[in-house]
C-alpha cells in the first residue's frame, strides 16, 4: 500500500494514498478500533451543514466563491453516498464527535482541492480554515445530531407507522360486528367486538405518532453559531441564524437557530424527550404484538380467536408447527429501544460545564431506534397485521362460556344476585341461564331478553 504524508498539530502522519482523509482522521482511525462506524446519517447531516456553512461564509466574506463552490459540490456528492468509504471512524471516539467533524472537514477539503486543481486553479481548500470556518466541533456535531434525528423520523418511521395505523383502521371497520369476549387481568370480562379491540391498537399508534411529532419540534433548534463554548467566538454575527435558515431550505424542514447556545452545546434533553416518545411507541408495539400472539395462540390448545399468516416453519423438531415470528421480532426491537432510552438518558445527564461528551453514542442510539422501529412495523404490517382473520366459531364459543355475561343482569336483579348466578354456574358447571332459572331469579324468557352479547358491545347496528 502506498502512503502520503499529512500533517496536523502533533506532526507528521502517514495516510493511505488511495483515501481522501487527513492526519486527524488517520490518528482516530488508528487509536479507536471500538464497535461500528458512525452512522451514515450523521455523515450526511454533517455534509448538509458544511454545505450551508460554506454558502454563508461566502456571503459573509469569509471564503471566496471558488472555494465555496468546490465545497458545496463535494458536500452534495457526500450526501448522495458517493464517498461513503472515506468515513471510517467509529462511534466510540471522542465524546464531542470532534474526530468525525474533522474527518468530514478533511475529506471535503481534499476533494474540493482536487476539483479546483482539475480546473486549473492553484487554490488549496483547508479543512479548518475553510471547511470548518466559523465553526467548532462543539456546535457542528450537536447540529448534525438534530438534523440526522429529524431526517431519520421522516425517512424511516412515519410511513411504516402510518401504514400500520391504516391496516388496523380498515380491519377495525371490517370486524366491528364480530363479537368476542373481553379480558381484563387476563380473566374473562364482558364482550366487545374484534373491531373495537383493533380500534384500540389503532388509537395507541396514532397517539404515539402525535407524541413523536410534538417531540420533533424540540429537535429543530440547532447549536450552530455557538462555536466552542456557546459564545460564538470566531463566528460572524448572525452566522448561526443564517446557516440554520440555509439548512431549513436544504432539508425542507423548519430548523432554526437555538436562541441560547450555551444550552444547545451542553443540553441533550431534546434527545431524551424525543426518544421517550419513541419508547412510548415501542411499548405500545410490544403490547399489540403480545396481544396478537396470545389471541392467535394454539391453534388448538390456546385462545385461537384469530389466525395470522403462516410465514415459515416454526420448529426444527415439531412438524407443522408455525410460530408468531413477526410478533417476536417486534418485541425484540422494543427491548433494544428500551435499552437505547437508557443510553440516551444516561448520556444526557453527563453534560459537564459547557459541553456534553456523550454525543456520538446518543446519536447512534436514537437513529438505531428509529430505523429498527420503522423496519419492524413495516415487516409486522406486511407479514402479519394485514393477514389477521377472526376465527368466529371459537370466538362465539368462548363468549357463550363466559360467566361475565352475567354483568348484563346487574341492573335487573342487582349485583349480589348476579354474583350468585355466576358462582352457581361455575361451581356446578352450569350455564348462566341454567343457574339463573335454578335460583329462581329469572325465567328463560327474561334471561334471553337481558343477556345479549351482541347488544353488550354497545356497537350500533
Amino acid at each position: 500500500m502506498e502512503f502520503r504524508k499529512e500533517f496536523d498539530a502533533l506532526g507528521e502522519v502517514l495516510v493511505p494514498a488511495e483515501h481522501k482523509w487527513g492526519a486527524q482522521t488517520e490518528r482516530s482511525y488508528q487509536n479507536f478500533k471500538i464497535g461500528k462506524r458512525m452512522p451514515k446519517e450523521i455523515i450526511y447531516a454533517m455534509a448538509v451543514l458544511k454545505k450551508c456553512a460554506a454558502k454563508v461564509n461566502f456571503d459573509m466574506g469569509k471564503i471566496d466563491r471558488f472555494k465555496k463552490d468546490a465545497i458545496m459540490e463535494t458536500c452534495d456528492e457526500i450526501i448522495k453516498g458517493q464517498w461513503d468509504d472515506e468515513f471510517p471512524l467509529v462511534i466510540y471516539q471522542t465524546g464531542s464527535g470532534t474526530q468525525t467533524n474533522m474527518n468530514v472537514n478533511e475529506v471535503v477539503a481534499h476533494i474540493a482541492t482536487e476539483k479546483l486543481q482539475a480546473a486549473g486553479s492553484d487554490k488549496v481548500v483547508h479543512p479548518n480554515d475553510d471547511v470548518n470556518c466559523s465553526q467548532s466541533s462543539n456546535d457542528t456535531f450537536p447540529t448534525a445530531m438534530h438534523i440526522a434525528a429529524v431526517r431519520a423520523l421522516h425517512d424511516y418511521l412515519y410511513n411504516p407507522l402510518d401504514e400500520l395505523i391504516t391496516t388496523f383502521q380498515l380491519r377495525s371497520e371490517k370486524y366491528m360486528h364480530v363479537v368476542k369476549i373481553g379480558r381484563t387481568h387476563l380473566q374473562d370480562a364482558v364482550p366487545l367486538t374484534l373491531g373495537q379491540e383493533m380500534s384500540g391498537w389503532m388509537s395507541m399508534l396514532r397517539h404515539c405518532k402525535h407524541m413523536i411529532k410534538a417531540a420533533e419540534q424540540h429537535l429543530l433548534g440547532l447549536a450552530i453559531g455557538g462555536t466552542a463554548v456557546g459564545t460564538g467566538l470566531n463566528a460572524p454575527k448572525g452566522f448561526g441564524e443564517a446557516v440554520s435558515s440555509e439548512i431549513s431550505i436544504q432539508m425542507g424542514l423548519p430548523f432554526y437557530s437555538e436562541e441560547n447556545k450555551f444550552y444547545a452545546l451542553t443540553g441533550r434533553d431534546a434527545m431524551v424527550f424525543a426518544h421517550g416518545a419513541l419508547e412510548a411507541l415501542a411499548m405500545n408495539a410490544m403490547k399489540i404484538a403480545n396481544d396478537v400472539r396470545m389471541l392467535s395462540s394454539g391453534p388448538k390448545a390456546g385462545l385461537g380467536e384469530i389466525s395470522i399468516p403462516a410465514n415459515e416453519p416454526g420448529s426444527s423438531i415439531m412438524p407443522g408447527k408455525v410460530n408468531p415470528t413477526q410478533c417476536e421480532a417486534v418485541t425484540m426491537v422494543t427491548c433494544r429501544v428500551h435499552g437505547n432510552q437508557s443510553v440516551i438518558s444516561m448520556g444526557a445527564s453527563q453534560g459537564n460545564f459547557e459541553l456534553n461528551v456523550f454525543a456520538p453514542v446518543m446519536a447512534d442510539a436514537f437513529i438505531e431506534s428509529v430505523k429498527l422501529l420503522g423496519q419492524s412495523l413495516y415487516s409486522f404490517n406486511k407479514h402479519c397485521a394485514r393477514g389477521i382473520k377472526p376465527i368466529e366459531e371459537k370466538m362465539n364459543e368462548l363468549v357463550q362460556r363466559s360467566l361475565m355475561l352475567v354483568t348484563a343482569l346487574s341492573p335487573v336483579i342487582g349485583h349480589d344476585r348476579a354474583a350468585d348466578i355466576a358462582n352457581k354456574a361455575f361451581d356446578e358447571n352450569l350455564t348462566l341461564k341454567e343457574a339463573a332459572i335454578a335460583l329462581g331469579y329469572l325465567t328463560a324468557e327474561e334471561y334471553d331478553e337481558h343477556v345479549n352479547p351482541r347488544a353488550m358491545t354497545m356497537v350500533e347496528e
